[in-house]
């Protein structure tokens, strides 16, 4: 059956139709069996670096982008051999960056290097902070150089454009509901980090940065800093980005159905049974790709809390008992070290799989999206830039009420652990990695719930979970962000390690390449 799609959603199905002009140009190439080595090698580093996936070329960018910098401050220097190590480790396939790419990369990382300059030589903002915010602008747009017209940003600015209207902060101007609304898109649905929202929203304010506005972008820097983390701590940021969030389910679905079909996709949405039936195909290969999304989340994070771990264990809490006992008490170091990754593999071991009425739901969903003008999903968001004061006296009683869950939480922990016969530091180390595994495992139950349209009702289990469980979670969440910047593995890994490892790839690279140089001289 043909239908007419609403206005909005025929520009979303003509901006993925839209054919990317063919480029001739020479491309950049590699030995695959030094991919293959470094493929290896890059995973095994990502899996100490807890992230999201939609953020792991980014931060993979940065990553090299800190280590060339020590070395040289030029682009010409740095672009190529980046974006080598890049489809080294096949974040990009072999031959599919131009050299015009490689081009455009080693201005930009000019271009960036002295906007820091002038940032530095015109205000006294802490050089560290300028570095950071350097380095998160470079690698974002750098990533976009190397994967432009990304169907992510296309669905990104189409689900903006549903619901820009329908938040409502009524306290607050429509510049602000905008930028929440905007912050809260990218992170519901994109799964932008930081350095992504840092990047977006300046681009918002000063545009694209030139050679032409850097010194008035570098002039203008500390506002925009300003006002751009200030909208991070935006009082009802987090009422915004749950009230998107919830409804970012049938988007990823459409996405999946567009990208499939991409220069033939309205066709596609034309015809409504064409549509049902390749949504409902498009459900199923996402929720068989959780089990697959959840077991790499469990590697990865087993991979960093054990690493990171052995190191509490073996240098901190081994030091500890050889001085206080005489000995390393294997047993409990043992125990305090396998307990969290065998939690993370029990959590992926009860996950579900989403059924069919899940499946109808997001296709309903989907035809409300494409074929009502206004589409209208949910009633609008209407609230207040701050939340209703509560009364001094029942505040005291819900702070007195939270630090209770922190005392029998924790306590009820220390209290086994002592039954245990463990220590006082490592029973600290215990408490430590089991508040991190409750976050993680608390990221990873939702990704395995991430296509599933349901209501939050509250009942006496949901009131058990926060009450009991939420204290370690959010103390697990602060943790993980601290270990994430100091964890002295990656350190040692980023630069003590990769430096001569790439180099030894870089190496090989050019042997081959000698040898076959001679070989065909032979033919």
């Amino acid at each position: 059956m043909h239908r007419t799609v609403n206005k909005l959603s025929a520009a979303l199905v003509a901006a993925y139709d839209k054919a990317s002009a063919p480029n001739h140009d020479k491309t950049i190439s590699v030995n695959p069996l030094v991919a293959e080595i470094a493929t290896w090698y890059e995973k095994f580093r990502t899996a100490m670096d807890y992230r999201e996936d939609e953020v792991i070329l980014r931060s993979t960018i940065e990553r090299i982008l800190k280590r060339r910098l020590l070395l040289s401050r030029k682009g010409s220097v740095i672009a190529t051999p980046l974006i080598r190590e890049l489809v080294w480790a096949r974040y990009f396939p072999d031959s599919t960056i131009c050299e015009s790419q490689v081009t455009k990369v080693s201005d930009l990382i000019d271009l960036y290097l002295d906007l820091e300059e002038l940032i530095n030589k015109k205000h006294r903002i802490n050089r560290g902070i300028v570095n950071e915010w350097i380095l998160h602008l470079l690698s974002s747009e750098i990533e976009h150089i190397l994967k432009p017209n990304d169907p992510k940003d296309i669905m990104s600015n189409f689900i903006f454009g549903i619901f820009k209207d329908r938040v409502i902060i009524s306290d607050d101007t429509e510049q602000t509901r905008d930028l929440q609304t905007f912050i809260a898109v990218r992170r519901a649905y994109a799964n932008d980090d930081l350095a992504f929202l840092r990047y977006h929203l300046f681009k918002q304010y000063f545009g694209n940065i030139t050679e032409h506005n850097e010194e008035k972008v570098a002039e203008r820097f500390p506002e925009a800093l300003k006002e751009i983390e200030g909208q991070f701590q935006y009082p009802a940021r987090d009422r915004v980005y749950t009230y998107i969030k919830n409804q970012t389910i049938p988007f990823l679905i459409l996405d999946d159905v567009l990208r499939k079909y991409r220069g033939r996709a309205f066709s596609v949405v034309s015809d409504e049974d064409t549509l049902s039936a390749e949504a409902l195909s498009a459900c199923n290969a996402r929720y068989s790709a959780i089990a697959g999304k959840v077991k790499r989340a469990i590697v990865r994070s087993v991979i960093f809390i054990f690493f990171t771990k052995a190191v509490f264990a073996i240098f901190v809490e081994g030091t500890f008992e050889r001085l206080i006992y005489g000995r390393i008490l294997w047993p409990s170091i043992a125990l305090n070290t396998l307990t969290p990754p065998l939690l993370m593999i029990v959590v992926g071991s009860v996950i579900k799989r989403p059924g069919r009425d899940n499946s109808m739901k997001i296709l309903r969903k989907i035809n409300t999206i494409l074929y009502d003008d206004p589409p209208v999903l949910d009633p609008p968001l209407v609230i207040k830039k701050r939340p209703g004061r509560i009364g001094p006296m029942l505040w005291s009683v819900f702070i007195m009420l939270w630090f209770a869950t922190f005392v029998l939480s924790f306590g009820a922990i220390i209290f086994i652990l002592t039954k245990l016969h463990f220590n006082p530091l490592s029973q600290a180390i215990f408490v430590f990695f089991l508040a991190i595994v409750s976050f993680i495992a608390y990221r990873i139950n939702r990704t395995a719930h991430m296509y599933i349209i349901k209501e939050r009702k509250e009942n006496l289990k949901s009131l058990f979970s926060d009450f009991f469980f939420m204290p370690f979670i959010q103390v697990g969440r602060r943790l993980t962000l601290a270990i994430s910047q100091i964890n002295i593995i990656l350190f040692i890994f980023d630069f003590i390690i990769e430096t001569p490892f790439k180099g030894i790839f870089a190496f090989f690279e050019q042997w081959f390449l000698f040898l076959r140089t001679q070989r065909e001289k032979l033919d």
